[in-house]
């Protein structure tokens, strides 16, 4: 499941929220500490893993 990086542009606070890819179209996101709506995505870097077959 994606995980989508957010940044309180009021406070600054930083969280991380897991959506599937429908579920964050429709998110409306709202800063967790002061509930303030003026939050922006952070685009950071991915992790993917992968197995090893032999």
């Amino acid at each position: 499941m994606p995980t989508y990086e957010y940044r309180c542009k009021d406070c600054g606070y930083t969280f991380v929220k897991k959506f599937t890819v429908a579920e964050h179209d429709r998110y409306q996101p709202v800063c967790e500490k002061c509930k303030s709506k003026n939050v922006e995505q952070v685009f950071s870097g991915f992790f993917a893993q992968t197995s090893k077959k032999s």
